[in-house]
């Protein structure tokens, strides 16, 4: 990290095995990225009227160049803080999870989902039941009747678009669900 962490107790004495742990869980942030500026934490144990046991809090703050990602985890939602650890961990886990978000944001690396293959039907065979598409880089595919969603092979055409499911068949490359692409559809 560029900067120093801080860490900071509430409502408890300060622990150093406390203190190396979170020390240990920021540099584990470290992984997404080297651009992290600064990292407080705060461990804060407010309730100790509780019969149960005393509930942790933790806070994970972390400044990046352009961004700020705050990550906590408050007593009322897991009884399992009654151990710090346990608080430390879910705190870190979900700072890394909304650290690893940002870091692919910023790479663009979002998901993206590919167009099916297409083509344009090349040939057809109406009496024995099957047709050819010839694909952009100039394949041809074979189909049959039965590949041809919502009935309509009878409905195709010499040059229609259409685009499809590619498998290997007996006899090379075949298309199976094809579909008829309609006038607005974009490729």
């Amino acid at each position: 990290m560029q900067l120093p962490l801080q860490i900071t107790f509430r409502g408890m004495e300060p622990s150093g095995a406390v203190e190396a742990n979170i020390r240990e869980k920021a540099e584990e942030l470290e992984i997404f990225t080297e651009h992290i500026t600064s990292c407080r934490v705060i461990v804060d144990a407010p309730h100790k009227h509780h019969l149960k046991g005393l509930l942790y809090s933790v806070k994970v703050d972390i400044t990046l160049p352009n961004k700020e990602i705050v990550a906590s985890r408050h007593p009322d939602e897991h009884h399992a803080h009654e151990d710090v650890y346990v608080a430390i961990r879910d705190a870190f886990n979900a700072a890394g999870r909304q650290l690893e978000e940002y870091v692919r944001r910023r790479r663009a690396k979002v998901k993206t989902h590919e167009l099916p293959p297409h083509g344009i039907i090349s040939k057809l065979y109406p009496h024995e039941d099957y047709g050819m598409i010839e694909t952009p880089d100039g394949r041809e595919i074979y189909f049959h009747r039965n590949s041809v969603l919502n009935a309509d092979f009878d409905k195709l055409e010499n040059g229609a678009r259409v685009h499809f499911t590619e498998e290997l068949g007996e006899k090379g490359p075949q298309a199976s669900s094809v579909h008829i692409e309609g006038r607005h559809h974009i490729t």
